[in-house]
């Protein structure tokens, strides 16, 4: 009877409710209902620094370590704008402590900072 009472449904429309509804629940299928749980299959390994993250979904660590680095090479550019909108419009290129300019990055506008390149900022 409280089954009944739960669902709110007659007599006769109980017992397929009872099969949708229940066995759904007794299965963990529907979200926020404890039961058997399933576990997620899209959890990977960071190849850069080795923390888990979601598969196709880039690390939160290594996003954050990015986000750092960003404004910092954004401040070396203003300083040597001068003021904001005088960038020329040819290709950037950032030159990190003890590297040198190759033929390729003739006729671009050159960044250079005063430290080592990380580890996980790719050079082109």
């Amino acid at each position: 009877m409280a089954a009944r009472a739960a669902l709110g449904a007659p007599l006769p429309r109980l017992r397929g409710l009872r099969q949708r509804c229940w066995g759904r629940l007794e299965r963990g299928l529907l979200p926020g209902f404890s039961g058997g749980q399933i576990p997620p299959r899209n959890i990977d390994i960071c190849p850069e620094c080795g923390n888990l993250k979601q598969k196709h979904i880039f690390c939160g660590y290594c996003c954050a370590k990015v986000k750092a680095e960003t404004p910092l090479i954004q401040m070396e550019i203003h300083k040597k704008e001068g003021g904001p909108f005088n960038a020329p419009a040819v290709e950037t290129v950032v030159l990190y402590d003890g590297e040198k300019l190759t033929e390729k990055d003739e006729g671009k506008w050159i960044i250079e900072r005063a430290r080592k390149r990380p580890s996980w900022f790719v050079q082109n």
